[in-house]
């Protein structure tokens, strides 16, 4: 018993996979407006952070 030939698929709209392609490798991120980056004084002796918890999350 011989295994069976894998099915062959041609690319006939070549437009259409170059774009789905392009589309493919995309990221899109929404940030809030109102996050604050940097980090509010706390105060206390030593080195002052400088990104808010929320900055090192995202």
């Amino acid at each position: 018993m011989t295994k069976p030939m894998p099915a062959r698929y041609h690319t006939t709209n070549w437009s259409a996979y170059n774009a789905a392609l392009r589309k493919r490798g995309s990221l899109l991120i929404w940030l809030d407006r109102e996050m604050t980056w940097l980090a509010p004084h706390e105060g206390r002796p030593g080195r002052p952070p400088v990104f808010s918890e929320g900055a090192i999350q995202f």
